[in-house]
């Protein structure tokens, strides 16, 4: 597991409508380099300020990589591949779906992780994707915003992201290349190259608040790391960052998570802590989205009701958070769900912070949602449900769990 490493100053943000702002003014002042990843790009709305900023970077000679999953974004519009062919910016969709689509199990190991870092000074982690808070490509216009947070980073951790990031832009084009890359060496390269152009650059063309990172973000020697879940070296540091913080909890577990289906062991770890006496409270998704998610996650409630764990439905617009605090000063946000696709399939990254301020800055947010805008499950009223409910949440455990024995996993 890794150590919180302390150096960092880290800012929450709230849904796109803080997380694009920022995204878009680090991306403004980059110098030299801009690497971005996520599973969904649109470019509706707010959306289209993220695209106009990448597309500006490359016109001023930034080396701009963008990054998108072929599922979450099977494509682009056509003008604004135009777009981003014309000014520079390199793209790519991973891992598009072909003619066969998802019929391939290998298919089902998607990029959902959600990283930029820019001039490797800044890095941005967390669950929204380029995408507008009030719009869903399924649902169209939303009554209320999408509930979702990610974090600006700046500190020891941002050479973490741009090592991720860099990695896998070369392993998907051709993994001798990456072998044969030294990614040391290439962090030193670029900030002796940011710096050189930081340099170069006269006080007219430097944007009106650059090298002000520190003013904006929320303390100054924050203990932070960055912990990554992949199909090859990490493949379960995620889940273990989880079990272990739920395994040393005195008083207070509050975890909020768009697909909630934790495997058996999670299960295990909430229901002992609550059994120990913890507070253990969970906003989940009350608003049906996929019925495989939907269904399968009402199939755990009873186990967890029964051993004191509060649930609570959040149903006024998407919850699509992936957030924890526990004991108001551990915390994590990022892009894994806690469920079989993220934490066995799907490429994700989650920042760990322990720090008493973010915590309980994260946590009072949390428990807004939960007052205002969450209904509790009641375990009496969950207990007699109608019988079709309970059918179609055992057909959706069931057909989850042959969709993971296919592609030789059991959950």
């Amino acid at each position: 597991m890794p150590q919180a490493r302390t150096g960092h100053q880290i800012l929450l943000l709230q849904g796109a409508q803080a997380f694009f702002p920022a995204l878009v003014r680090a991306i403004e002042r980059s110098a030299h380099e801009v690497r971005m990843e996520t599973y969904i790009f649109s470019v509706e709305a707010a959306g289209e300020s993220v695209a106009i900023a990448l597309e500006q970077a490359a016109r001023r000679g930034v080396a701009v990589y963008l990054v998108m999953d072929g599922v979450g974004t099977p494509r682009i519009p056509a003008q604004w591949a135009s777009r981003f062919d014309a000014s520079g910016v390199k793209w790519r969709i991973f891992s598009p779906l072909g003619r066969f689509g998802l019929f391939i199990p290998s298919r089902w190991r998607r990029l959902h992780r959600k990283l930029c870092v820019v001039d490797g000074t800044v890095a941005f982690c967390g669950g929204i994707n380029v995408l507008d808070d009030w719009y869903d490509p399924n649902y169209g216009t939303l009554k209320a915003p999408r509930f979702d947070f990610a974090v600006q980073v700046t500190g020891p951790l941002v050479q973490a992201v741009h090592e991720a990031t860099a990695q896998f832009w070369w392993r998907s084009q051709a993994a001798s290349t990456m072998r044969q890359s030294d990614f040391p060496a290439a962090w030193l390269a670029l900030q002796e190259a940011v710096k050189l152009k930081l340099q170069a650059r006269s006080d007219a063309e430097m944007p009106r608040d650059a090298g002000t990172w520190a003013r904006e973000t929320v303390g100054e020697n924050t203990n932070a790391d960055l912990v990554l879940r992949d199909n090859l070296r990490n493949r379960s540091r995620i889940e273990r960052a989880y079990r272990k913080a739920i395994g040393a909890a005195r008083t207070e577990i509050i975890i909020a998570n768009a697909y909630f289906v934790p495997g058996r062991k999670l299960r295990k770890g909430l229901m002992h802590a609550a059994q120990r006496g913890v507070r253990v409270r969970l906003l989940l998704q009350g608003r049906y989205e996929y019925f495989m998610q939907y269904h399968a996650a009402r199939s755990v409630y009873g186990a967890l009701l029964a051993a004191g764990v509060e649930i609570h439905e959040y149903s006024v617009s998407f919850l699509h958070a992936k957030v924890a605090v526990i004991d108001s000063h551990w915390a994590t946000v990022g892009s894994s769900n806690l469920d079989p696709l993220s934490l066995l399939l799907a490429r994700e990254a989650n920042v760990v912070v322990d720090d008493a301020a973010f915590a309980q800055n994260l946590r009072s947010r949390l428990e807004d949602a939960m007052d205002q805008d969450g209904v509790r499950v009641d375990p009496a009223a969950y207990a007699n449900r109608p019988w079709r409910q309970r059918f179609l949440d055992r057909v959706a455990l069931g057909v989850m769990r042959v969709l993971l024995f296919l592609n030789g996993k059991r959950y």
